[in-house]
Order: structure tokens, then C-alpha cells, then sequence
């Protein structure tokens, strides 16, 4: 554990919320946002994931969207342009989406190295399969070899009544076989064309349901980032 991100005296609260459209958990994500920096609420994961959706982050890059809006219209798949930071990338079934809602402040204050952790969660995770999840110096996000397996994208939002941020967004992690050959071929995922992606059963040859991958990973964010335990929220179902 990195003592630097030690919330041994708290608890994350952590709603496992199965397939919910971006836009509704998008709005959710602010609501909590604003509650935590409020200091009404607790830090907060939510585990869910998402109908087939494209979210075009602050990099701005229309042009690694590669279907026009009538092909996304028939296939189905949303799009939005979204508050995190990165480029283009996929979300839908199959996908376990992570959506940490976290207070940084005073010795935790290290933007920085709350990606890495986030990503170092993953990597552990990955481990106890077998599979060694590792990092590329110039992007963010996880990789086995030369392919992706979970993206990364995250905002900080500043605080309004004390010095630091509550994080939103989070990460992206593919576990279903065949995800890469779905939604993924329609952009250049994350402005990345030398690369491809993966997923956890392709790495594997195990299949899972996304939400057993979501408890299996949780003791590896619990661990990685301090909190004394989670506690399961069912109060944002809806």
C-alpha cells in the first residue's frame, strides 16, 4: 500500500449498478461530486456498464470517430463529448466501467500519481490471473504487450469549500472475448492507431460475467488506494 494514499479510517461505499445509459450515470457522477466536496457524502465507487456509447474527451479529436451519425444511428451506439481528459474511446456490455468518486486532499493531493494507482489496482488484478498488465511511459491506461485491456480517463474537479479535488470518471476495463471487434473498430480508441486492445478472456481463455470481474478487482482498489474496507451501497439503484 502506498501510505500516501492511506484512508485507513474510511470506507468506500461501492454500488454495483449493472448496465446504465452514460448520460444518466454521467449525471449521477456530478451529483456525488458536489455531495463529497460537500462533505455529505463519503468517497464513493460505482461498478457498472454501459450500452454501447462513444465519449470524445477534452483532446477534442472528431476525426478518430470513424462512422458518420447515420452508421451510429443504425448500429445504435450513443455518442457524447464529454468533461474528462483523453481522446476517443468505447464503452458497452461487456465492459466494466469503474467510476471513482474520491477526495484528494492534503497529503493525497498527487494527481498524478492517482492515475498510476488506479492503474496499478488493474495491474494487481490482472496478476492473480496470470496476466502481466503493465504501462507505457507515453499513454495512460493498461496494457498486456502491445494491447489494451483497460483505458483510463478521469477528471478532477476542484474543490469549492476546502483545497484539493473530488476525482469523477475512472477507467475501462474489457472483459468480454470479441469486445475489440465490436465498437472498438468503429474510431482509433484513445487517438492510438500502432496499438490494439484485448480483453480479459481473450488474455485468459476463462469466461466471466463483468459483474464478478467488478468483485474481484475491488479488494485490489481498497488495497492500492488505503480505505479500511468497502461498504456495499444499494441506496443509488435505481
Amino acid at each position: 500500500m502506498n501510505n500516501e494514499w492511506n484512508k485507513a479510517d474510511k470506507a468506500l461505499r461501492v454500488t454495483h449498478m449493472g448496465r446504465v445509459d452514460y448520460g444518466a450515470a454521467w449525471d449521477m457522477q456530478k451529483e456525488l461530486v458536489h455531495a463529497i466536496d460537500g462533505g455529505t457524502r463519503e468517497d464513493t465507487l460505482l461498478l457498472l456498464e454501459h450500452p454501447p456509447t462513444y465519449t470524445i474527451g477534452s483532446q477534442r479529436h472528431p476525426e478518430h470517430l470513424l462512422l458518420s451519425k447515420e452508421e451510429l444511428e443504425r448500429q445504435g451506439i450513443a455518442l457524447y463529448e464529454i468533461d474528462r481528459g483523453g481522446d476517443i474511446t468505447y464503452h458497452g456490455p461487456g465492459q466494466l466501467v469503474g467510476y471513482p468518486l474520491v477526495l484528494l486532499d492534503g497529503p493525497q493531493l498527487d494527481l498524478h500519481g492517482y492515475l498510476r494507482s488506479l492503474e496499478e489496482a488493474i495491474i494487481q488484478f490482472l496478476a492473480t490471473f496470470g496476466v502481466i498488465g503493465s504501462r507505457k511511459p507515453e499513454y495512460t491506461g493498461v496494457w498486456v504487450g502491445n494491447v489494451k485491456i483497460a483505458a483510463i480517463g478521469v477528471k478532477f474537479n476542484k474543490c469549492r469549500r476546502r483545497r484539493g479535488f473530488v476525482t469523477s470518471h475512472g477507467f475501462a476495463l474489457n472483459v468480454k472475448s470479441g469486445i475489440q471487434h465490436e465498437g472498438f473498430s468503429g474510431i482509433i480508441p484513445c487517438g492510438i492507431s500502432e496499438y490494439g486492445v484485448t480483453s480479459l478472456e481473450d488474455c485468459t481463455g476463462q469466461t466471466f460475467t463483468v459483474e464478478q470481474v467488478g468483485q474481484l478487482l475491488l479488494p485490489h482498489l481498497i488495497h492500492v488506494f488505503g480505505f479500511e474496507a468497502a461498504k456495499l451501497d444499494t441506496s443509488l439503484l435505481v
